[in-house]
């Protein structure tokens, strides 16, 4: 079994792998909101984060300890261990912390906006850490994408100057936790392979979640008050919308780079709103729709080599072989952190 999954995988050439991925990612965030929403009726936030993450480590440590040799799931050098510790704090506990406490005194519109200007955020954290920075067009395309995010969710003054200017603070620190973090990891450097250290990152993380709900007042007791409907929600936050989520997430912070990797949040509010109208009977209104398609002229703009590598990979099949070598060999590689080409800009075009 483990030997036809490897040969499916190898058969299918990474971009394309990557790019189904980055679309279940979206899905898998965007889906949790529901979830999120039910069990916040029972929960504090912040507790409430910390057991998605028990949850999560717990499967994914069971996971990596059965699945994967011993030696590559256990960190063994510093790298290992700073990378940890970088997500550990970074992406689990000040992202997961500083978005639910901020979502308590500010609105879901407010909070998406705020929360949106992650991948915005990502690319300047990658040009002081890395060195990497994008292209006129490319942060172009990143500002037609966050105004297409702001047309989803449809915010107005009032709803910024009706609510705490301190949970609005708190959910941009968020936003900038997440493009600082995915940034410093890939500066680091790990050797361990991405769902391990997902696995070691979320452990280290619950437990100091749990140390903040506590030191913000949270009551540790009112988890045995909880019906039945909250822990459902608990375990679907914490599988599919965490274990499950958090490992591509990093898988493809290794792959294909922060910057891009976290370009998800702009289609997570795409697929929140699909999943509310399909699950909640919420309504689509034709400004979400017209938002939908200025976050894709945004994505075509920062993704534009990819999108004219693949232009030309169609045309070139679509001719009669000329009896020399295919040109279609997946040699054209992309640049980590911009999505330009590594090599010559030809090496993507005809």
């Amino acid at each position: 079994m483990r030997g036809s999954l490897a040969a499916v995988r190898a058969a299918v050439p990474p971009r394309y792998r990557d790019a189904a991925l980055f679309v279940v990612l979206a899905g898998l965030f965007g889906g949790s909101f529901v979830a999120i929403k039910t069990g916040l009726r029972e929960l504090p936030p912040v507790l409430f984060a910390g057991l998605r993450f028990d949850l999560a480590a717990l499967a994914l440590l069971g996971y990596v300890a059965v699945a994967r040799p011993r030696s590559t799931w256990l960190p063994r050098t510093r790298e290992d261990v700073l990378g940890i510790a970088v997500a550990a704090v970074f992406l689990v506990v000040l992202n997961n912390g500083l978005l639910f406490l901020g979502q308590e005194t500010t609105t879901p519109a407010a909070a998406s906006v705020m929360y949106g200007l992650n991948p915005v955020l990502a690319p300047v954290f990658a040009w002081w850490l890395l060195g990497d920075r994008l292209s006129w067009l490319g942060t172009l395309g990143i500002a037609v994408a966050l105004a297409g995010v702001v047309l989803i969710v449809q915010p107005s003054p009032s709803t910024f100057a009706d609510e705490s200017a301190v949970g609005q603070v708190l959910v941009l620190g968020a936003a900038a936790a997440v493009a600082l973090g995915s940034v410093a990891l890939q500066r680091v450097g790990t050797t361990m392979e991405s769902v391990s250290l997902t696995a070691w990152a979320m452990a280290v993380g619950a437990v100091l979640l749990h140390a903040l709900s506590v030191g913000v007042g949270e009551a540790p007791g009112q988890v045995l008050a909880i019906g039945a409907t909250t822990a459902w929600s608990v375990v679907l936050v914490a599988i599919p919308s965490t274990a499950v989520a958090y490992a591509i997430y990093f898988g493809l912070i290794e792959r294909v780079g922060p910057v891009r990797t976290n370009l998800v949040a702009y289609v997570v509010p795409v697929f929140a709103a699909a999943m509310g109208w399909l699950l909640l009977d919420a309504t689509i209104s034709s400004t979400t729709v017209v938002g939908f398609l200025v976050v894709v002229a945004g994505f075509a703009l920062v993704e534009r080599e990819t999108i004219r590598a693949e232009l030309g990979r169609v045309r070139r099949r679509s001719r009669p072989s000329s009896g020399g070598a295919s040109t279609d060999d997946g040699e054209c590689t992309l640049d980590a952190t911009s999505g330009r080409g590594a090599g010559s800009p030809d090496a993507c075009d005809d």
